[in-house]
């Protein structure tokens, strides 16, 4: 499989050259679940790998969720994930989750979140991760998500993120204030 990712990071890189940042039309996504390749010349070359939407059905607050992935920075230069786009969201921003008197709290990452060169950026709840808020329509499993990651050095990178169920005993990216909402 790690063949297959250098495959197409070495594809992208070639279309980078000419100033393309979009995904390979026709090569496989990485990990079979994937999204897309982004390159920034030839200091970054990003990928991202398993990336999932968490089901608003059922949600207590069905107007926002989270994204998840793994992004891979297999170029040479450190990169920050600053922002992205939903069209079915109202408002889009790249959350943390800091400890604040004592509790842990969800709030915008306003400088983004680092893609360390040569490494990777894991988004997942109870850690950083991609909030989708005002929601235009409810996120059932199944659904595709198709987002647009915006990153620091002007790159752009498609991903196409399944709606997946996930169940964690506190809800932390739906309540700010996890230890104010009710426990199961």
């Amino acid at each position: 499989m790690r063949r297959l990712i250098t495959g197409v990071a070495v594809l992208v890189a070639l279309a980078g050259a000419t100033g393309c940042a979009s995904s390979t039309p026709g090569a496989p996504a990485p990990m079979g679940s994937a999204a897309g390749t982004a390159s920034a010349g030839a200091t970054s070359m990003l990928i991202v790998e398993s990336p999932w939407v968490r089901t608003t059905t059922g949600a207590k607050d069905a107007s926002m969720t989270g994204a998840f992935m793994t992004i891979v920075n297999s170029g040479e230069t450190d990169v920050k994930l600053v922002g992205a786009d939903y069209a079915d969201a109202g408002m889009v921003q790249v959350h943390e989750m800091v400890m604040k008197d004592g509790a842990m709290v969800m709030q915008e990452a306003k400088d983004g979140a680092v893609v360390p060169a040569g490494s990777h950026l894991h988004l997942a709840p109870g850690g950083y991760h991609v909030m989708l808020m005002m929601l235009k329509k409810e996120l059932a499993v199944g659904d595709e998500v198709n987002l647009t990651l915006h990153f620091s050095d002007g790159s752009s990178l498609p991903v196409t993120a399944p709606v997946k169920e996930f169940v964690e005993e506190e809800d932390h990216y739906h309540s700010p204030m996890p230890s104010m909402s009710p426990s199961a």
